[in-house]
Formats: structure tokens, C-alpha cells, sequence
């Protein structure tokens, strides 16, 4: 990892933040973490993706600063 703590990667790494969504198909509340791709409702299963705005898509250094693993999970989204 960098030593320095890069801000546009704040919503990716670090401590998640949550939001709690409506499922849009049977209004059931889905938690939805920070650094999450997609959710699945325990209502009906339906998936809800997540719009992640990161520097992951585009900064040479983001695998370093975000780490192999979330760096992989985020470019499979792609």
C-alpha cells in the first residue's frame, strides 16, 4: 500500500460507510456498504448495483492504494 492516504479512495478502503436503499421491486430495505458492487434483496432477490465513483478506473496507482484484492473486485465491474 502507499504510505500516503490517497482521498479519492476514501469510499473504497478504510472504514465502510452504509446506506440503507428501497429495493425497487418490493420496497424491502437493502443495506448497501461502501465499496459494494452489488446487493441482493432478502425480499425477492432482486440485485441492485452499486455506482461506484473511484479513481480505481483510472489512476496508475490505484492497485497499490487500494490493495490487489479490492483493486481486482472494483476492475471486474468494468
Amino acid at each position: 500500500m502507499l504510505d500516503n492516504k490517497c482521498p479519492g479512495a476514501a469510499n473504497v478502503r478504510g472504514t465502510p460507510t452504509l446506506k440503507v436503499k428501497k429495493c425497487p421491486e418490493c420496497d424491502e430495505e437493502i443495506e448497501v456498504f461502501s465499496g459494494d458492487i452489488s446487493v441482493t434483496c432478502k425480499g425477492c432477490g432482486f440485485t441492485i448495483y452499486e455506482e461506484l465513483e473511484s479513481c480505481i478506473q483510472w489512476c496508475k496507482y490505484a492497485e497499490q492504494c487500494v490493495g490487489e484484492e479490492v483493486y481486482k473486485k472494483l476492475k471486474k465491474k468494468e
